[in-house]
């Protein structure tokens, strides 16, 4: 079809060189799409390399701890990719023997493995004719074809999926599928795309009718929820300092971090030094607290958005467990946290 072969040919002139594109290896390809989920590919990029220098195999990565897999995953978010990454490493290495099951249905058994990664491992790895469909092909097809279905919709999932499948060539799905999601991603991006350089400007149903940027049609709309965190950070006269791991459902799930109370507000000193004092560390000898910033570092999550004061506790005594700043940078943070050690 004239589409598919204009937009093929599109890719070859225009495509980036990443790495996961020199490569037909199911391990490399599953970590790439892991990372690039909710992840745009310039911040991927050093996770990837740093994850195949640390596991160069499936059988590497099934033996690390969660600890490491979690510690060289910081920075990059959505926490819970890490954590099924580690889960389903060692069921690949302990149950399939190393090797990835080498179809599309097979494939959305392992955990952490969707519809959209699942479709990119079988067309990148085994040639499968599966489309991937995701806000760039969503965006795209909707744009060049006019299409007004809301993509929150289930159903519009299913109707994109049939049409990115008529589309691709059956003898070379991969191309395809690397081919719509580099031009979303280049070409046709969310906002101001430059359609007078669009080698479909001449056919593209959403340029004749100045619909381009109303598509796609996405009614859903996330609920942010404002969370309040004061992290306590303890300072004994050895300058060591004591830290928690999140082990409760939610976000941040097995990082550390200070000890927290969370409030329903941005709170005061005199909140924060009756808490310190009366409830929280009431069994140590109090010698100073300090707010360590001026406002509170606001953190943006996909769905929260998370306002954090760190205050510094100095306390009078030795702490039985201390932990000094070499050590505590061993340990997996949020990285606003981290950031927080950094300048410590």
């Amino acid at each position: 079809m004239n589409f598919s072969n204009i937009l093929i040919k599109w890719y070859l002139q225009n495509k980036r060189d990443l790495p996961w594109r020199k490569t037909a290896d199911p391990y490399q390809i599953w970590l790439s799409e892991i990372m690039l989920q909710q992840t745009r590919v310039a911040q991927g990029m050093p996770y990837f390399f740093a994850f195949t220098e640390e596991f160069p195999t499936v059988f590497d990565l099934a033996n690390a701890s969660e600890e490491q897999v979690l510690k060289l995953w910081q920075g990059l978010g959505y926490y819970s990719r890490a954590r099924n990454l580690h889960k389903t490493a060692k069921y690949v290495a302990d149950d399939l023997n190393g090797s990835f099951p080498p179809s599309y249905k097979e494939l959305l058994n392992l955990k952490g493995v969707g519809e959209y990664t699942a479709a990119a491992i079988a067309s990148f790895s085994y040639n499968e004719a599966v489309p991937v469909v995701d806000g760039n092909v969503f965006r795209v097809l909707s744009r060049y074809f006019d299409i007004e279905s809301d993509i929150a919709q289930p159903t519009a999932k299913k109707e994109f999926t049939k049409l990115a499948y008529e589309l691709m060539p059956k003898d070379n799905p991969a191309i395809f599928n690397q081919a719509i999601m580099e031009f979303g991603a280049l070409q046709c991006v969310p906002k101001s795309p430059n359609c007078s350089v669009c080698v479909f400007n001449d056919s593209c149903l959403a340029l004749q009718k100045n619909k381009v940027d109303s598509l796609p049609v996405k009614s859903k709309k996330v609920k942010i929820t404002n969370r309040f965190f004061n992290y306590l950070v303890l300072e004994d006269i050895l300058g060591n300092t004591i830290v928690q791991k999140r082990t409760a459902k939610g976000i941040w799930h097995n990082l550390y971090e200070f000890p927290l109370f969370e409030s329903s507000e941005i709170v005061d000193f005199n909140t924060v030094a009756g808490i310190v004092k009366n409830d929280m560390f009431s069994f140590h000898t109090i010698v100073g607290i300090e707010e360590c910033s001026e406002a509170a570092i606001i953190h943006k999550l996909s769905h929260q958005h998370l306002h954090i004061q760190f205050w510094k506790i100095k306390i009078n005594e030795a702490l039985e467990k201390g932990i000094d700043l070499k050590t505590l940078k061993s340990f997996p943070f949020p990285i606003v946290i981290y950031n927080f050690i950094e300048k410590l």
